[in-house]
């Protein structure tokens, strides 16, 4: 699957969904749109907890960006 759409095709859904808070359920320090931060969102909806976590990064403060030499 690809995205939400095929995902919905293929598994249908349930608008009565309920995520549920357990131990596996802990806050990421990735900053929003990285790599960690997608792998973090995807594995918590396999997980069915909850998408956001209220102690999530929130900003981008103390993060240094790549730096590339000029050539």
């Amino acid at each position: 699957m690809r995205n939400v759409f095929e995902a919905i095709l293929q598994c249908g859904h349930d608008e009565d969904f309920v995520p549920h808070e357990d131990d596996q359920f802990v806050p990421t320090d990735a900053p929003a749109g990285s790599p960690e931060k997608i792998a973090v969102l995807a594995r918590r909806v396999e997980l069915g907890v909850p998408l956001w976590h209220p102690k999530d990064r929130c900003d981008y403060s103390g993060l240094k960006g790549a730096i590339r030499p000029r050539e």
